[in-house]
């Protein structure tokens, strides 16, 4: 929905937009990449790979955001969105897991800072499920805003009932 919106609302360029774009970074500097990489098995290790689940790029990646064009996908990153949405039935989103999306765009922008390049990183929470025991508690979005705020990411935030448009970062 997403992706679609910005091609065809928005007409990005399809050279520029892409989903789920794995993005392998050696040498980490973010302390929780880190702890990520260490938790893999031996053979596995010695780096992170993010994969927010839309990217906007500058015209100058012209379409090539393949793994093995690590550096120049890092250097032309503009936006990284991750997005949750309520889809569970009888299930709800919770701050755990929206917090570690924040956690985890966050140390993204850091390892981007560290090789000289930055961009703008926002979660996006859709809780739109049919039931309101199926959607985020106010405990829950208060403890994503709060992490959000602390780490310069912006929060996006939509439900039947309600609209955050927090751009903090």
């Amino acid at each position: 929905m997403v992706y679609s919106s910005l091609r065809n609302q928005g007409q990005v360029p399809a050279q520029q937009v892409g989903m789920n774009v794995k993005m392998w970074i050696s040498n980490l500097v973010s302390d929780l990449f880190k702890t990520l990489d260490a938790r893999k098995r031996e053979g596995f290790q010695g780096g992170f790979e993010p994969i927010p689940d839309v990217c906007l790029f500058s015209p100058g990646i012209e379409g090539d955001w393949r793994r093995r064009n690590n550096r120049a996908t890092l250097r032309h990153l503009l936006l990284a969105i991750e997005v949750k949405a309520s889809e569970r039935s009888g299930g709800r989103l919770s701050a755990r897991e929206i917090v570690f999306d924040i956690e985890k765009l966050a140390a993204h922008r850091q390892e981007a800072q560290a090789r000289g390049s930055t961009f703008h990183p926002v979660m996006m929470v859709i809780d739109t499920a049919p039931l309101l025991a199926e959607r985020m508690m106010g405990a829950s979005l208060k403890q994503a805003q709060d992490a959000a705020r602390e780490l310069s990411v912006s929060l996006l935030y939509l439900s039947p009932s309600e609209t955050l448009e927090a751009v903090l970062g």
